[in-house]
């Protein structure tokens, strides 16, 4: 690139990105997206769990313990789109970068007292770059999923409570939902 890059790395591959003021690491001096050069960063083992929940009638959730909605294993294909869905959040999140994934896990449980279906995501790599995206997306889309699934019986579910819940490794180190 040439000197006159705006995009605030210099030559050192120091990151520049960044406000100052607002910690808003996505946009350059001038306030233009970029994605942030993380080349300088050490490989570190990452982990970060998502939520994500999706309110129904208890007329609509019993199909779902039943097995008998029309398009078939609600929680299963739940749990296979939000896997498929993490391996490619860098396709649908403009500026996040793809990662390595090692592990993806999607737990989808029926809760009669929401009533609906609780989910959790976790997210595994060994990278330069958090996986929070990552959990979110698999969270978020297993919660897609399942509404996808069950609206042709109930089309007022409600999807809600989409949050990471913990994060580790990296710079920032360990962060957990609720406590700070």
């Amino acid at each position: 690139m040439s000197g006159d890059d705006k995009t605030g790395d210099d030559k050192t591959g120091d990151d520049k990105t960044g406000d100052d003021k607002t910690g808003l690491t996505h946009f350059d001096a001038e306030g233009r997206a970029v994605m942030v050069d993380v080349g300088s960063k050490p490989v570190t083992a990452r982990t970060a769990s998502a939520c994500a929940h999706v309110v129904m009638t208890p007329q609509t959730l019993a199909h779902v313990l039943a097995g008998t909605a029309k398009k078939g294993d609600v929680l299963g294909v739940a749990r296979l789109a939000g896997i498929m869905a993490a391996k490619r959040t860098s396709e649908l999140i403009p500026l996040c970068h793809p990662l390595p994934i090692t592990k993806v896990a999607v737990d989808l449980l029926p809760d009669p007292d929401l009533p609906g279906v609780r989910i959790t995501a976790e997210v595994r790599t060994t990278g330069q770059t958090g996986v929070e995206m990552e959990a979110l997306t698999a969270a978020s889309v297993a919660a897609l999923t399942v509404y996808d699934m069950l609206k042709a019986v109930e089309k007022g579910m409600e999807i809600d409570g989409i949050a990471v819940l913990r994060k580790e490794g990296g710079k920032s180190g360990t962060y957990e939902r609720g406590q700070g």
